[in-house]
This record gives structure tokens, C-alpha cells and sequence, in this order.
């Protein structure tokens, strides 16, 4: 049975991810950091065994250590680990003219691009048995700097650009150890990226899910020119278009 691991998996994205490995046979280690937030045990006791809850703070390192030790005592690899827990703000529409919350923004750099550091520096030494060796990311356009079209969303933006430059890091180092790579950008979903159900959205979770399961799982071949595509990074969306940085 394959494993993996989705972060922020009580909602949204997460959530739907989860529930769609699970039920492809997937044994999914869904971190949660919402334990008064049903729908997540709902989706356990609707997949089990293929569902297991796993407290996780991204922002804690103690969090994050304690997690994958409990990961740890019931698998012994896992084949996949999906980076998809993310925060927003309620202040994001602040322009520069505007006073800036700067531990608001803080908080969110601490999460969106430190967060996902720390859950591959913790787990990493459970996905190198694994002959897969899968690490993915959810980003958005919202990080690619030569795209950027908006005045605000200072924190959210910046976020976003320095976990597409964490992974490149990641990329260099690992996949000449055999490690692959999935960057995705899910697109506006009617999520709670901000607390609070976004409904103007333009795309439902479970349907970006249902491509962003393909992406992550599916094999990369070769691009036109011949060269093996999992030696070269990029970020796709949920069309499978491809993204500029």
C-alpha cells in the first residue's frame, strides 16, 4: 500500500486530497490542526483504515517532530508528502499607502514557505526508503514574479515566491538522490484561505483535487526536446499548463 502525507487536511483542498487517495488505497497521513473541525474525522470513519489523523501544527517545530514520530510508528516509508497547508489574511488588501501588520505578515511567511520546510526537513528520513520519493507543494500564481499583476497581498504574495525558491533549493539537492518533484498552483478555489469560506471562487476543491491527484502521483516523461522532465522543475496548474516563475 502506498503512503502519503497531506498537510493542512481538516478543509478545502487538503481535505478533498485526502479523501480522493484514500480512495485509491492510498494509506494517507492527514495532518490537522482543526481538531474541533468535523469533516476530516467524518472522512476517516468513512475510509478507514485508509485515513489516519495526525495532529500538526507546520508552525511548531515540536509539532512537527511529534508528528512524524507518530508517522513513523506505524509506517515504515512514505512514498508521497503533499505540502498543501496555507494560511491567508484578513489584511491581505493593505497597499503600501495603508499601515502594515508586519507580524501579520510574519505569520504568514512562517507558514506558507518556513512551514513546508520544516515538514520535508522532518520527514524526509521516512520518504528516502521509499522508491517513489515523491515531494509535492501547492503555490499559486501568486508567487510568480514576472505574472504579478497585484498592489497588495504583501505577505500572502511574498509567501508564495519563497517556497517556490525553497523547493528549487530542495530540487538541486535532491532529485540527483533520486527524490521527484510536484509544484502546483490550484488556481481560486472557494476555500477558507482567510478563516472563513471564500464563495467567490472560481473552482471547487474536489475537482482542482482530482488534478492536482493526477499531477502528483502520475509519471513525467520526456519534453519535446527529449529531455527527461523530472529533471526540470516547474510549477503546473490544475489544467496542466505550465506557469512562469
Amino acid at each position: 500500500m502506498r503512503t502519503a502525507l497531506v498537510t493542512g487536511a481538516d478543509r478545502g483542498l487538503g481535505l478533498a486530497l485526502t479523501k480522493r487517495f484514500a480512495g485509491q488505497g492510498w494509506h494517507v497521513f492527514a495532518g490537522s490542526y482543526l481538531p474541533d473541525w468535523p469533516e476530516l474525522r467524518e472522512a476517516a470513519a468513512a475510509h478507514a483504515p485508509h485515513i489516519t489523523i495526525v495532529p500538526l501544527d507546520i508552525a511548531s517545530d515540536t509539532s512537527v517532530a511529534a508528528a512524524r514520530e507518530s508517522v513513523a510508528v506505524i509506517a515504515p516509508r512514505l512514498d508521497l508528502v503533499v505540502n498543501n497547508a496555507a494560511v491567508s489574511s484578513a489584511v491581505k488588501d493593505r497597499t503600501i499607502h495603508e499601515k502594515q501588520d508586519y507580524s501579520e505578515l510574519m505569520r504568514l511567511y512562517d507558514v506558507n514557505t518556513l512551514g513546508a520546510l520544516r515538514v520535508i526537513d522532518a520527514f524526509l528520513p521516512l520518504v528516502a526508503p521509499s522508491d517513489m520519493k515523491r515531494l509535492c507543494f501547492v503555490s499559486s500564481e501568486a508567487g510568480s514574479v514576472s505574472r504579478c499583476e497585484r498592489e497588495s497581498w504583501y505577505g500572502y504574495c511574498m509567501s508564495k515566491t519563497a517556497l517556490n525558491m525553497a523547493v528549487k533549493h530542495l530540487f538541486n539537492m535532491l532529485r540527483p538522490q533520486g527524490y521527484t518533484f510536484r509544484l502546483f498552483h490550484p488556481g481560486w478555489m472557494r476555500t477558507y484561505m482567510s478563516g472563513v469560506k471564500n464563495t467567490e471562487g472560481e473552482l471547487e476543491a474536489d475537482d482542482v483535487a482530482a488534478a492536482a491527484l493526477a499531477y502528483f502521483t502520475r509519471q513525467r516523461g520526456r519534453d519535446l526536446a527529449g529531455i527527461a522532465d523530472e529533471d526540470r522543475l516547474v510549477m503546473r496548474d490544475w489544467r496542466g499548463r505550465e506557469w512562469p516563475w
